[in-house]
């Protein structure tokens, strides 16, 4: 336990370092298999900024794990996947987070579970009712489609009642979601969005940053059509 503990701190302070990149090539140097616990209990950090470059953390080191093992990589998927199913007795803190970004940093694993992320936003599949885990998931399938927009297309037709959610942050990632999908047919409702001033934080380029509602829309709307 003593042990574990040492752990969990170095991995914060890593995380926490003001050089995140170096921190980051610190982690890739452990052994997966004992670091992946530490960042997990990570995504359940109060401090947003820590839960996400756990996030973060997740991606890089994942990635790198599947490179040489895939088949512990798709465990740590599943793990993911099961912390978000009600039988597991939680809640799943961070987990869609994770998954987005794990499959931006891994082809491979994009391809095997990208429809899992999609799934859980539609009503008739494994829908997430909590608001806090529907940010997770509009966040995550907007970072896959940074990289691999052509296996989240479909998420595009599910993700309009977001941004008309009473969630502030929600309605915000949804509006930058759509933006990074340029959807053309949320112009409508992203101008509707133009007019609010609520501020949320997003975390983007590895940065968390306070943005307004209607910035987001406005910067959503610009990249889908550009002057």
């Amino acid at each position: 336990m003593t042990d574990y503990k040492n752990l969990k701190s170095t991995v914060f302070e890593l995380l926490k370092s003001n050089d995140l990149d170096r921190g980051l090539d610190e982690l890739c140097r452990f052994p997966a298999h004992k670091i992946i616990k530490p960042i997990f209990s990570l995504l359940c950090n109060n401090d947003q900024e820590i839960k996400s470059r756990a996030v973060t953390a997740m991606g890089v080191v994942v990635a790198n794990l599947a490179e040489k093992d895939i088949d512990s990589a798709r465990q740590i998927m599943r793990r993911l996947m099961w912390s978000l199913n009600e039988e597991s007795g939680g809640i799943g803190w961070g987990a869609p987070e994770a998954m987005g970004e794990i499959m931006a940093c891994h082809e491979d694993l994009a391809k095997e579970y990208a429809h899992i992320l999609t799934s859980y936003i539609k009503q008739d599949e494994n829908f997430l009712e909590y608001e806090l885990l529907q940010r997770g998931v509009v966040w995550g399938l907007g970072r896959l489609a940074q990289v691999r927009p052509h296996l989240v297309q479909d998420a595009i037709n599910y993700l309009y009642p977001y941004l008309e959610s009473r969630d502030n942050t929600v309605r915000g990632i949804a509006a930058w979601t759509m933006g990074v999908f340029g959807a053309k047919e949320a112009c409508l409702q992203l101008e509707i969005l133009l007019g609010d001033n609520a501020e949320v934080q997003l975390y983007l380029n590895r940065k968390l940053v306070v943005y307004r509602v209607k910035d987001l829309a406005e910067e959503a709307l610009a990249a889908i059509k550009p002057k």
